[in-house]
């Protein structure tokens, strides 16, 4: 599916929880992929914004950074919206920095999370992909998935909305790579049997392909699409 391909993503590490493999697939194919961290990540570890290291934060853009580019996205974009606290962020001025970066990449495919997750900035990302995505006449956007995420999504136990996959990536081919660029999130995985852990990422990828008669892939919902 050559063309240009954006993810929306509300953290750091989520982009390769999703669709790391995807990512990388794509790239390898002639895609131009595109990847938007829109929150800063970590700083919610601390009772207070504030109280985060400024250096920390900073090393782990370095990372999320190095991360797209190890993956073969063609550039990535940071925003340092409030980690876990989306919601105290007017949902307009969410709105017009997904509808900036369309405008910027003009994509024909956008993924994004999906709004079951636990986590709330998931949620209120997803709200606002889903509105600057609409499809006014002249849009570019063809197709709109959102992707699971572990250790989100499967905790919400379908409260919020179950995520009903329908199209499935083939990553038999880039599984490996997705699970390096995890690596490089060093303080991010979790040993097994968390659901970040690499052993855990792999079990899903093999249990997703097998659904889809496949030796692995990623799984997402279809949103919206034009054929």
């Amino acid at each position: 599916m050559p063309g240009t391909a954006l993810v929306v993503a509300a953290h750091p590490d989520d982009e390769v929880l999703g669709c790391g493999g995807t990512i990388a697939r794509l790239a390898a194919e002639g895609a131009d992929v595109f990847v938007a961290i829109l929150g800063e990540g970590i700083t919610s570890r601390h009772t207070e914004r504030s109280d985060a290291d400024p250096a920390e934060v900073e090393a782990l853009r370095t990372t999320a950074a190095r991360v797209a580019e190890r993956l073969g996205a063609r550039d990535s974009f940071f925003y340092g919206l409030p980690d876990n606290r989306f919601d105290t962020v007017a949902l307009i001025e969410i709105i017009k920095i997904v509808e900036s970066l369309i405008e910027k990449v003009r994509p024909a495919t956008v993924f994004t999370h999906h709004r079951g997750d636990v986590n709330v900035d998931h949620l209120v990302l997803h709200r606002a992909v889903i509105t600057a995505t609409r499809a006014v006449p002249g849009s570019r956007v063809r197709e709109v998935l959102a992707f699971e995420v572990p250790s989100s999504t499967e905790w919400a136990f379908s409260q919020f909305g179950a995520f009903r996959p329908s199209v499935f990536f083939d990553i038999s081919a880039t599984l490996q790579a997705k699970l390096d660029a995890m690596e490089l999130y060093e303080g991010e995985a979790r040993p097994f049997p968390h659901p970040r852990s690499p052993r855990a990422l792999e079990a899903l990828a093999r249990q997703r392909g097998a659904a889809a008669g496949l030796e692995a892939a990623e799984a997402f919902e279809l949103i919206r699409g034009i054929r």
